[in-house]
């Protein structure tokens, strides 16, 4: 169960970060279209679990994209501390894991039409 203040830094990271990917990062990631799903911190708040959605684009596949994300961690880390400073001491460790929700809906809807 998440705190409070978990839930206030989660909120926190998730709009800055969605905001990075579609502002700052485009041309290091490409124009896939990334979405920040879902955020959960740790209880320490040392590790952010950020999980992405990928609309790949432009010839892109989302384990490209994912690698290009994993290659520019550190670059995206700073980006979310120069946002962040004031608000949080330390910045989490960030780690990204793709959500794949959305191709399972798309499927079971698919499996229900047949």
């Amino acid at each position: 169960m998440q705190t409070t203040r978990q839930n206030k830094i989660s909120r926190l990271i998730q709009t800055d970060l969605g905001d990075i990917f579609v502002r700052e990062m485009k041309s290091t990631l490409g124009q896939s279209l990334i979405t920040v799903t879902k955020v959960t911190i740790t209880s320490d708040l040392s590790i952010a679990r950020i999980y992405v959605s990928i609309m790949p684009l432009g010839g892109a596949t989302k384990e490209t994209v994912m690698q290009a994300i994993a290659d520019n961690i550190g670059d995206i880390r700073r980006r979310l501390g120069l946002r962040e400073g004031k608000q949080l001491r330390i910045i989490p460790h960030l780690e990204f894991y793709l959500d794949d929700s959305l191709d399972y809906i798309e499927n079971i809807e698919r499996l229900l039409k047949n």
